[in-house]
């Protein structure tokens, strides 16, 4: 125990003494700031007792005195700007005491056994990671202010509160909690990997640590709303002394990072330190969850996520997907010993009054995340369950883009396809055969469809409507409104794709129509691969690599092979969107 004690005292002196240097900074900008002023006060002194006289003197004086008001204007600015700025705060969905009364108490329960200051709220963010948040900036707590002012009927007295005073709606700091590890850990799992992040309470209430943390947050969003882009020539003009104390902070910036940085490495190791005598064996377990949702989670999000809100659909229980997602990757990889039994105990969800209620929040802000949806539903953008996710999902994208492929055709010209007995179909009629014949025609084809292809999903996609603001539920506003300007997606989650990737997308999508339409299959989910076709109940998963054959090659055989073993007809017609 003395060995823990001794590792925590290391670093919370590391961290304290590279707070007290950012704090020596500071006051050395300060010191900068008044230097002028203080000439000008000696001059002045100097002249009053005789020994500064003379025009010459006098030249200096106000040429200092004018020097003092012009820097002290900067540095007011400046300070006036560290304070009012708004530092980037996490888009997470805040968990109120009453919704989560078991996961509150565990939270509390936990920082009484490190011997470290509770959290003052938890929050949920759809990833795979737990930290504390401070927002203790003097923003923040103006917009909390504000916020409570907006709901005077909210509650106001609670444990360590005078009666009659509003509690506040944001304090630091924050557990901000990734929403999959409430639904794949188990409750004891759960409070294993949180030891560590509350831990860090501890070194978050030292003083200098605090003030330090509240001076770097304060630079960074001076520096953010300096950048922040801005369209017209007036408006332009306008930012100009904006701009140039965002200069001013940048530099400041640049000469903390690195002090910041090792006062951050600093409490994380104090605080690791003060968790190993909690649950230490069981938390080496509980980070093989963590690994083993990291990998579900993404899965998730890039194969079955993402195809819905591409089609304007986001689905509303992601992190139930996810522990679908994690027991079929277990199932096929072997991944977890004992796992039947391990799902058995408490899912650490159950600490949620109304889990659902939680889930659909959270998978709306991963969708505008991660994809940059609109902040509430519509006609365009609408929350989809797993149990529709096939026929709503599935079966209208590959129409979409079947329908898109057709349309790409038409308008290169391509002819319809050649029956068996040397006539021509209709024109205008969407058959398999049309596209495998012009693929399988030649290789220029390939690539003068594939740029078309892009083209036209370019040009919807720049059509289509901007993510707007709105409410999102008890957040009281945009939970994104603290991110300023910036662009949506935060954190897309692909690059584009190519012209190549699209055309074997697309023809892809026209065989699974082929085959749902003449040859009996169905659209269906896989929960680690996204949209699948379904023939007599069975996924068929060897359909991509005989498509690439033809897009890539220009080879139909493995493609023709592949529709006669599932009985597809390839001139019937195909029905779109």
């Amino acid at each position: 125990m003395s060995g823990t004690g001794t590792g925590e005292e290391l670093g919370a002196q590391a961290a304290r003494a590279r707070a007290l240097v950012l704090l020596r900074i500071r006051s050395r900008a300060t010191a900068v700031a008044l230097l002028p002023a203080a000439s000008a006060v000696v001059l002045f002194a100097a002249e009053a007792q005789g020994f500064a006289e003379g025009s010459g003197w006098d030249a200096v004086r106000w040429a200092m005195t004018a020097c003092a008001v012009v820097v002290l204007l900067i540095a007011a600015a400046v300070a006036i700007a560290v304070v009012r700025a708004k530092p980037a705060v996490s888009p997470t969905v805040p968990l109120s005491e009453e919704a989560a009364p078991d996961l509150y108490r565990l939270v509390r329960d936990l920082a009484e056994r490190l011997g470290v200051p509770a959290p003052s709220a938890i929050a949920l963010t759809p990833d795979c990671d737990s930290w504390l948040e401070d927002r203790t900036h003097p923003a923040a707590d103006r917009a909390a202010k504000e916020a409570a002012r907006r709901d005077p009927t909210g509650p106001a007295d609670g444990p360590g509160r005078r009666p009659g005073r509003r509690r506040r709606v944001q304090a630091a700091p924050v557990l901000v909690i990734g929403s999959p590890f409430l639904w794949w850990m188990r409750v004891a799992e759960l409070r294993a990997v949180l030891a560590p992040v509350v831990a860090g309470t501890g070194p978050s209430a030292q003083p200098d640590i605090a003030a330090a943390r509240r001076f770097v947050r304060g630079l960074d969003g001076v520096v953010a709303d300096a950048a922040a882009p801005v369209h017209g020539t007036l408006r332009r003009v306008l930012r100009l002394p904006g701009r140039f104390v965002g200069r001013i902070a940048r530099l400041l910036l640049r000469s903390c990072r690195g002090h910041a940085a090792e006062m951050e490495r600093g409490v994380a190791a104090a605080a690791s330190t003060r968790a190993q005598a909690v649950d230490y064996g069981l938390r080496v377990v509980a980070q093989e969850q963590v690994g083993l949702a990291y990998a579900g989670w993404d899965r998730l999000l890039t194969r079955v996520a993402l195809p819905a809100w591409r089609m304007g659909r986001w689905p509303s229980r992601l992190n139930a997907g996810v522990v679908s997602a994690l027991t079929e990757l277990s199932r096929r990889d072997r991944l977890a010993e004992g796992f039947t039994t391990r799902l058995g105990e408490r899912p650490a969800c159950d600490l949620l009054e109304a889990p659902g209620a939680a889930d659909e929040a959270a998978s709306l802000l991963a969708a505008r995340l991660f994809h940059g949806g609109p902040a509430e539903t519509g006609p365009d953008w609408a929350p989809v369950d797993w149990q529709q996710y096939p026929e709503e999902v599935v079966d209208r994208k590959w129409r979409t883009e079947a329908a898109r492929l057709h349309r790409v055709l038409d308008s290169m010209g391509v002819p319809p396809a050649v029956g068996a007995a040397g006539e021509s179909a209709c024109a205008g009629v969407p058959t398999l055969a049309r596209v495998v014949e012009h693929l399988a025609a030649g290789r220029d084809g390939g690539e003068e469809l594939a740029a078309g292809i892009s083209a036209a999903v370019a040009r919807e996609e720049a059509q289509a409507p901007q993510p707007g603001t709105g409410g999102a539920g008890d957040v009281g506003g945009d939970v994104l409104d603290l991110w300023g300007p910036d662009p949506l997606p935060l954190f897309p989650l692909q690059p584009p794709r190519t012209g190549s990737e699209l055309l074997a997308d697309h023809v892809a999508a026209m065989v699974c129509c082929a085959a749902v339409d003449t040859a009996g299959a169905a659209p269906g989910l896989d929960w680690l691969d996204g949209p699948a076709l379904l023939v007599d109940g069975e996924r068929r998963a060897d359909l991509g690599t005989a498509v690439l054959s033809l897009v890539e090659d220009g080879d139909a055989e493995p493609l023709r092979s592949w529709l006669v073993s599932v009985g597809v007809r390839t001139d019937k017609p195909v029905r779109l969107v």
